[in-house]
């Protein structure tokens, strides 16, 4: 196949999954950017703050190239899982913008080196922890959709939005009714298939 460049491919599928999930912030309110909605306290404006966190890492310190960005939350006086949620003092902007200088400083290292460019990642055992390009792209695309897939459905629980800016693929008659419906629909299969479950299964 003429034309086919691995890097840009995969790059391309980052780029995608990074608009995914920061567009589940759109037109939702301050509160509702920032409220728990699992018992584990999933919230969209922890995710981008997170996966910002990600970027930095995988595609700076892994590979020599520190942005120097500071990041508080990963201190070792830092509590538990203080990367996964944005304080009071931690604005909608600031951490937007955190993203898109981690968007950029990711950018800079996946067009600087080569797929097979070796790095490092410290937080890794030691057994599997020099790694490529190559394998930190598929890492943090990987990583990337599973949390927008987190905020997909986050963002359903807010407001009934759903799925993606850039290729909607929900069916064509999704208005309110045939969601009612069609989940319905699932509600009866899923009882009926309980029922019909032997005994001790």
């Amino acid at each position: 196949m003429t034309g086919w460049d691995p890097k840009a491919d995969l790059h391309r599928y980052l780029k995608t999954a990074r608009e995914s999930l920061l567009w589940k912030l759109d037109g939702l309110s301050e509160y509702d950017i920032r409220r728990p909605h699992t018992p584990t306290g999933t919230n969209l404006l922890g995710l981008v703050k997170h996966l910002a966190s990600v970027e930095f890492g995988y595609f700076g310190d892994t590979f020599g190239r520190s942005s120097g960005e500071p990041m508080p939350w990963f201190e070792d006086d830092a509590e538990p899982n203080a990367d996964m949620w944005a304080t009071p003092d931690e604005s909608r902007e600031q951490m937007i913008a955190l993203y898109h200088r981690a968007w950029a400083h990711a950018d800079a290292t996946i067009e600087e080196l080569s797929l097979d460019a070796t790095g490092h990642v410290a937080w890794w055992p030691a057994d599997s922890n020099t790694v490529s390009l190559h394998r930190i792209l598929v890492h943090v695309i990987a990583e990337t959709n599973r949390h927008a897939g987190h905020a997909d459905i986050v963002r359903e629980l807010i407001d009934g939005a759903a799925g993606r800016h850039s290729h909607d693929r929900l069916p064509n008659a999704a208005d309110d009714s045939w969601w009612t419906d069609y989940r319905e629909r699932l509600e009866q299969a899923a009882r009926k298939a309980a029922e019909n479950q032997p005994q001790g299964a």
